[in-house]
């Protein structure tokens, strides 16, 4: 029986910074401390239930409810997202090759739920509390929220100050000192889609030319599975949130969505093109997977 494997991951999943050394205290004298936890349960093994499970497996040392549905396809199908895994076969398996199935593919998916599972708490960890003095990545720089109610910055509510030497940047945001953790989100994001179509639009006048290419239109994405995406008719799309990386990252996805209207594939050819204005396109490739995009 051959399976077909699918694998998703938020878009904005991001390591959480390493922990800082636990702090030993020393408790007063006549403290009463709680009953230890049972050495069963704190040896017990994993355990990864999707809120819609249906059906339930040992794999390993780990037990695993899993989300099962049946449709009309040919193969079974495995997806391990944030809920955990989800299994769909065609309507003619029996069970018991489902469960086979499943048990073939444990080393796989099991791997998919740690990684998944760990992932997820760093996200939370990491997630932006919205209040004066937070700070975020723009262009691969720190910039620090202050709320400067006594301007107005030429009616457009937000100014960056750039930071003298290794101080980072300022973003003054023209709102009162009680404005709530919404309405100061909400003004970040407008600075930062302003931004990054004025960089999406100076990166994209760049590469066309030397691709050959002339792009048409360009909107601001929110996608949840992609950076980018490019149409025959020359519509650029980029998401907005690109503007938290450096501006060779930047390049890497500029350059590649001008490629697809040249190629429209992920052929050799289309990565020669990347190449072509792009050389360490692999390296930026692997940084926009890899580097921590901040939670909103």
């Amino acid at each position: 029986m051959r399976s077909l494997l699918q694998f998703t991951l938020d878009l904005f999943d991001e390591p959480a910074p390493p922990a800082p050394p636990p702090v030993v205290e020393q408790a007063p004298a006549g403290t009463v401390f709680p009953p230890a936890i049972p050495l069963a349960d704190a040896m017990s093994p994993a355990s990864f239930v999707h809120p819609r499970a249906t059906r339930e497996l040992v794999l390993g040392d780990a037990r695993v409810a899993y989300e099962f549905t049946r449709g009309k396809r040919r193969t079974i199908g495995f997806v391990v997202g944030a809920e955990g895994l989800s299994v769909r076969a065609p309507r003619w398996v029996a069970l018991r090759d489902v469960d086979a199935a499943v048990k073939e593919k444990a080393d796989w998916i099991l791997r998919k739920l740690s990684e998944t599972q760990q992932r997820h708490a760093q996200l939370e960890a990491a997630r932006i509390e919205w209040k004066d003095g937070v700070s975020f990545p723009f262009l691969g720089e720190p910039v620090v929220v202050r709320l400067d109610p006594h301007h107005a910055f030429d009616g457009i509510g937000a100014m960056l100050d750039a930071g003298a030497g290794v101080a980072p940047h300022t973003l003054r945001l023209a709102l009162s000192n009680s404005a709530n953790q919404a309405q100061i989100r909400d003004a970040a994001q407008a600075w930062l889609m302003r931004q990054a179509r004025r960089v999406f639009t100076e990166r994209l006048d760049h590469f066309a030319p030397r691709l050959g290419v002339a792009w048409r239109k360009l909107a601001l994405s929110n996608a949840s599975t992609r950076w980018g995406s490019a149409s025959a008719d020359g519509a650029i799309r980029l998401h907005w949130r690109l503007v938290h990386f450096k501006m060779s990252v930047i390049d890497y996805v500029v350059a590649h969505e001008l490629s697809h209207l040249r190629v429209m594939d992920h052929s050799p050819r289309f990565w020669e093109t990347v190449e072509s204005v792009v050389p360490d396109y692999g390296a930026l490739r692997q940084q926009l997977k890899e580097q921590p995009v901040p939670k909103w």
